[in-house]
């Protein structure tokens, strides 16, 4: 990702700039947006914008949301659970 925004820059992106932002193809976020998922946006006029703070806040809640990366989550981390005996 970019070296987050000072002050003095402008604290939202324009569809392209926020699919630059994240490192992923506009097209994808165009589609996500169309399907209500990844990142909030909203429109602004004629253009469709992000917020930083909301894109941010997004991929750390990606990150929680990955057992990969949530040790919580993980189910190789949880002890193994005993099966239940099938009724007859």
């Amino acid at each position: 990702m970019p070296e987050p925004r000072g002050a003095s820059q402008t604290a939202f992106l324009t569809l392209p700039s926020a699919a630059e932002y994240l490192g992923i193809s506009p097209n994808t976020l165009y589609v996500w947006r169309h399907r209500r998922q990844g990142p909030p946006s909203f429109r602004m006029g004629r253009r469709v914008m992000y917020r930083i703070t909301a894109l941010d806040e997004w991929v750390r809640d990606q990150e929680r949301a990955d057992s990969r990366s949530n040790r919580v989550l993980d189910p190789l981390s949880r002890k193994p659970q005993r099966r239940s005996k099938a009724m007859q």
